[in-house]
């Protein structure tokens, strides 16, 4: 009798541990097949002064924790170019992107699988980096784009259009001058206007494309358009200073374009300087060479109106 009472508590018990491991391993593999979840990240960017970029790739539910059960994939717009094997420590990359790397093995097993790659493989695009930790894993796509990396200031750069806005504005005033006052050839006139409207057109192709002063090909290349054309303002000072003085090789004129040749030099040296560097040091330099020309043309117009007044 006794040991009838204990079979039936035996068999009971036996029954209630079978139902809890079976709730057990049911557990364990609803945990197994859950999705890795990441850290929101909306988009990387790319800093073409910087030398390398990096891609984040936060997972946020790893639960073994160990990098030897996990196994990293990246591709670009559903192109894989990059995996890592963690049982072995192994790294494939394709050859257009043999500088890409996990940006930190250490802690890849705390969850950063981010990919760190030089500035001049970094493709524009939809990246994608899927990891596998175990029989779990999951998958983040994220654009690659170029960040806001600044070359000027954008006080530096509305000071390069201010300077040589200002030398054009003092050019054409000289000219208003010249053609009011003085009596010169239809064919001077026509050269004269024809190269202050020639300085206008490049100065306003340049302004619209450096005054986001971002470092872009776009900016460098307005930076030359305000620079490299701005030597037609020398020539121009010494046909119109030629034309109100007697003496065609008058010390004031010599002065005068030696002045502004060396202010145009000086721009010109700060532009080569600003083409090697990210961001620009240089700046002021091509400031200073610009400010110096548009004071000898303010020179030049000041000398125009008081010639003009004790002429009267």
């Amino acid at each position: 009798m006794g040991g009838g009472r204990r079979l039936p508590a035996a068999k009971g018990g036996s029954g209630m541990w079978t139902l809890g491991a079976a709730w057990l391993l049911l557990g364990a593999a609803c945990s197994g097949s859950a999705q890795l979840t990441f850290a929101a990240t909306k988009s990387a960017e790319l800093y073409v002064c910087r030398e390398t970029v990096t891609l984040p790739c936060i997972v946020t539910n790893l639960q073994m924790k160990n990098i030897k059960a996990m196994f990293v994939k990246w591709k670009l717009e559903k192109k894989e170019f990059f995996t890592f094997e963690g049982l072995t420590r192994t790294t494939h990359t394709n050859e257009s992107f043999s500088t890409a790397k996990l940006a930190s093995e250490e802690t890849l097993s705390q969850g950063n699988a981010s990919l760190s790659i030089s500035i001049y493989q970094a493709i524009p695009g939809n990246y994608s980096c899927e990891v596998t930790e175990s029989n779990r894993e999951g998958e983040i796509v994220m654009p690659l784009i170029y960040g806001p990396e600044k070359w000027f200031t954008k006080g530096e750069s509305s000071l390069v259009i201010v300077f040589l806005v200002l030398a054009i504005l003092f050019y054409w005033s000289q000219l208003g001058i010249i053609l009011l006052k003085y009596k010169i050839t239809l064919l001077k006139k026509v050269c004269l206007i024809s190269g202050g409207l020639i300085i206008i057109i490049f100065a306003i192709a340049g302004s619209v494309l450096l005054v986001s002063a971002v470092y872009v090909p776009k900016n460098q290349i307005g930076l030359g358009i305000i620079v490299i054309p701005a030597v037609i303002l020398v020539p121009l000072q010494y046909f119109v200073l030629q034309t109100v003085l007697e003496e065609k090789r008058s010390l004031i004129v010599i002065g005068v374009i030696v002045l502004k040749s060396i202010g145009y030099l000086i721009a010109v040296i700060g532009f080569a300087l600003c083409l090697g560097a990210c961001p620009s040091k240089s700046s002021a330099i091509v400031i200073a060479g610009l400010t110096i020309m548009a004071l000898i043309e303010a020179v030049g117009l000041i000398y125009l109106i008081f010639r003009g007044l004790t002429n009267e």
